[in-house]
């Protein structure tokens, strides 16, 4: 199955996907950032669809067609988001129905959204962790694929919980997206 990558930060989920042995076609980046050199190390192509603004006059939908296109350029049929920092809308979704995976900090459906970690530390909780999903047009509200829990120390500060949450991340994703090419195969 080719699978397509977007991503937006350091690339350390992408470095694990990678050293993980699964096979990536391309990574696609919303910005210039560290995951363009993990992907030109591992010798996959790498494409920065630039997000002109973001301010409130980002065209979301004209950003999407042009994310869309570039996953059809390299045949991809399954995308992987691995920290990529856009919320993407409905023609990803139509292109890719039921085949985009997202990795979010937190046990789902606790905690939706880009401040997970801050709203499990406010909220007083003792555990927290990483669910593996279905992305939909609804943020954070798709299928959970797998989930695994990380205790909250007395003491975490925001980037602490955050840490051991992506340490854990770092297995638990590549094992989903393994167990989901061998269930669902290519097209």
């Amino acid at each position: 199955m080719r699978i397509g990558v977007l991503a937006s930060g350091s690339g350390t989920i992408l470095e694990a996907i990678l050293s993980a042995g699964i096979d990536v076609s391309v990574v696609v980046v919303d910005r210039a950032c560290r995951a363009t050199a993990v992907a030109g190390r591992a010798g996959v192509p790498a494409e920065v669809v630039r997000r002109a603004s973001f301010g409130p006059d980002f065209d979301r939908l004209d950003y999407t067609h042009r994310i869309v296109d570039a996953l059809e350029a390299h045949r991809v049929e399954l995308v992987v988001m691995a920290g990529f920092g856009t919320v993407l809308d409905k023609p990803v979704h139509d292109a890719f129905p039921g085949r985009i995976l997202n990795t979010h900090p937190a046990l789902l459906p606790a905690f939706p959204g880009w401040h997970a970690v801050e709203q499990a530390l406010e909220a007083g909780v003792q555990v927290s962790g990483c669910t593996v999903h279905l992305a939909t047009l609804e943020v954070d509200a798709g299928p959970i694929l797998a989930q695994e829990a990380v205790p909250v120390l007395p003491g975490d500060t925001a980037a602490s919980l955050h840490e051991r949450i992506k340490t854990v991340e770092r297995d638990l994703y590549p094992r989903t997206i393994r167990a989901f090419v061998d269930q669902v195969g290519s097209p």
